[in-house]
C-alpha cells in the first residue's frame, strides 16, 4: 500500500489542480462567448477577475478541507525544502514568462492580450511550481 501524502503535498496537488482547471475554465467561457471578431473584441474583464477570485478562494477553501478542519502537520526541513525549490523554479518560470506582456504593453497591444498574458504567466507559474513540488515528494528530494 503506498504512503500517505503529507499536508503539503496534498497542498501542492490542490494548487497543481486549480491551476490547470480555473484557466480552463476561464479560456472556454472566453472561447463560448467570442464575438465575430475573435475572442480580443469580447468581454473578458468581468470574467478574468472572476477566474483569479475563484483561483484564490478554491485554494483556500481547498486548503482547510486537506488540512482536515486546521490539524496541519508541523513542516519539516523536507517539507520546507521542496516549498522552496518550487517557489524558486516558479518565481524564475514567471520571471521569464513576464517578458511577454511587458514586451506587448510596451508595443501598445490591446489591453486583451497584455491582460491574458499576464494571467498566462501566473498560471505557467503556478503549475510549474505545483509540478516540481509533486515530483520532489514522489520522487525524492
Amino acid at each position: 500500500m503506498g504512503r500517505a501524502m503529507s499536508y503539503q503535498e496534498k497542498r501542492a496537488w490542490i494548487y497543481a489542480v486549480v491551476a490547470v482547471v480555473v484557466p480552463a475554465s476561464y479560456a472556454i467561457v472566453l472561447l463560448a462567448r467570442a464575438p465575430a471578431g475573435g475572442v480580443a473584441a469580447g468581454e473578458y474583464g468581468r470574467a478574468l477577475m472572476i477566474a483569479v477570485s475563484a483561483s484564490i478562494v478554491l485554494n483556500g477553501v481547498a486548503g482547510a478541507f486537506a488540512a482536515g478542519g486546521g490539524r496541519k502537520e508541523p513542516v519539516d526541513e523536507r517539507d520546507r525544502a521542496i516549498g522552496q525549490r518550487g517557489e524558486y523554479v516558479g518565481f524564475y518560470v514567471m520571471s521569464g514568462a513576464a517578458i511577454v506582456p511587458l514586451a506587448l504593453a510596451v508595443r501598445e497591444a490591446p489591453y486583451f492580450w497584455i491582460a491574458n498574458s499576464l494571467y498566462l504567466s501566473f498560471t505557467l507559474a503556478a503549475v510549474v511550481s505545483a509540478v516540481v513540488k509533486i515530483v520532489a515528494y514522489r520522487r525524492g528530494m
